[in-house]
């Protein structure tokens, strides 16, 4: 569809901005003129997935959407039982509730925010395990998103199997930059997880776009199917968590997977009490339908090999321009350095959110930080510190916006950045223990 754009003045954003406390989550979507806040969510759905959504069976239990969403899930992903859910968290949080106890380590090649939340919600320990290429912001490293698994494997030894009821990796790795987790990567994860027992779990809301990556950076792959990597990818797992609102093309919905028959069983006993019927999981018939038309869609070859290409154009216009941004391009977003943007702005004062607020201001375009606000606080002993990175996360919706949109946001970046000594930094007024970047109220310094 078409949906217009109210343009606005710069004053008029300077007041909006600070009326939503300098949180962008904080300000009317109508008060956006590119909103690149997530791409969950926020995708375009093709005529198929309208056209399947008139023919959403709405029966309450054993619809006929519901099994036309499983063979579609099965066939792709592979495990034998799954269960539907309104979002991605909502999977994490039924995981977790049957899998985390207080002081359980859960490691991972890096936590998103909502994943994060839910272990630490559970009293466990979410354990970043990023390999050491993801340190080096301006590599060309083709796999940054990898766990490293000789401390994966260190970490095991360490604490003990008894201790870390499930190891996962995110795919593609949105912490650190939407980069790739390579299928060898993936491989050695399942030895390590498999010798010492502990089931192996994998986020994948972004699995097509890693399925595309390793097919086109890992030796033995260029041949083959993006379907049949990801069939790969996940054969040497134990389940899955997905958020339907990414690769998925689906403004709601996710499922969770396993292998296990009577941990699935215990899950579903909270899937009833929270989430609905297990053939229903929250949603609609009409939204099993469009996430089975959209799994298939996001697999096809010319639309992944767009995706990337597109997401690469703005990452090397900003690269050649002197702009710090993180590379090589993710597949779904891209990241900005915020503090090589502002250094004169100090981790605790938030540059990236700094960042963020003066994008807005600029040209209205909606972004979000991923740094010292989204996960430097303890939330158990409420100490704050420096997050390794901050950086500004630009989230591209799927099938939205076109090049002279992204041409836009490269214009109003490359304006920030000769004005950028004269940004000042941020502090939190107010703030929730948890997820505290989605509501939290800022002042500038």
């Amino acid at each position: 569809m078409v949906e217009p754009i109210r343009l606005t003045t710069r004053e008029q954003r300077q007041a909006l901005i600070e009326g939503a406390s300098f949180n962008p989550f904080l300000l009317r979507a109508e008060d956006v003129i590119v909103d690149l806040l997530t791409d969950s969510g926020t995708s375009a759905m093709s005529a198929d997935a309208w056209g399947a959504m008139l023919r959403g069976d709405e029966s309450y239990a054993g619809a006929r959407s519901w099994y036309r969403f499983r063979d579609t899930v099965k066939d792709i992903f592979g495990f034998e039982q799954l269960i539907p859910t309104h979002q991605g968290r909502a999977a994490e949080h039924i995981l977790f509730g049957v899998t985390v106890q207080p002081d359980s380590i859960v490691p991972n090649n890096a936590h998103f925010d909502t994943t994060r939340a839910n272990i630490e919600f559970r009293g466990g320990k979410a354990v970043d395990l990023p390999c050491s290429e993801a340190g080096d912001l301006e590599s060309d490293y083709p796999f940054k998103g990898n766990m490293d698994t000789a401390a994966l494997d260190a970490l095991v030894k360490r604490e003990g199997p008894m201790r870390i009821p499930l190891i996962m990796v995110t795919v593609t790795n949105n912490t650190a930059g939407g980069q790739p987790v390579s299928m060898a990567n993936i491989r050695e994860i399942s030895r390590i997880a498999r010798a010492a027992g502990i089931p192996f779990y994998i986020d994948a809301c972004r699995f097509a776009e890693n399925a595309q990556f390793i097919k086109r950076r890992e030796p033995g792959f260029s041949d083959v199917a993006s379907i049949d990597i990801a069939r790969q990818m996940f054969s040497f797992a134990d389940g899955c968590t997905m958020s339907a609102k990414k690769d998925a093309f689906a403004n709601i919905g996710g499922f969770l997977c396993s292998d296990d028959a009577d941990l699935a069983q215990r899950e579903r006993n909270i899937l009833i009490l929270s989430e609905g019927f297990p053939t229903y999981g929250g949603l609609a018939g009409r939204d099993l339908e469009a996430v089975a038309v959209g799994l298939r869609e996001v697999l096809d070859e010319d639309y992944l090999d767009y995706r990337l290409l597109s997401t690469r154009y703005v990452v090397e216009h900003l690269r050649t321009a002197g702009i710090p941004v993180l590379v090589p391009a993710g597949g779904h977003a891209v990241y900005l350095n915020a503090r090589q943007f502002l250094p004169h702005i100090e981790p605790l004062q938030y540059p990236g959110q700094a960042l963020v607020v003066e994008l807005y201001i600029e040209a209205g375009i909606r972004g979000v930080e991923i740094g010292t606000v989204m996960f430097g606080l303890d939330p158990h002993t409420g100490e704050e510190q420096a997050a390794k990175n901050d950086l500004v996360r630009l989230a591209i919706p799927r099938r939205v916006y076109t090049q002279s949109h992204m041409d836009y946001v490269l214009e109003a970046i490359e304006i920030l950045w000769q004005r950028r000594d004269r940004v000042r930094g941020m502090r939190i007024v107010e703030a929730p223990q948890f997820l505290r970047h989605f509501t939290a109220k800022f002042a500038r310094i």
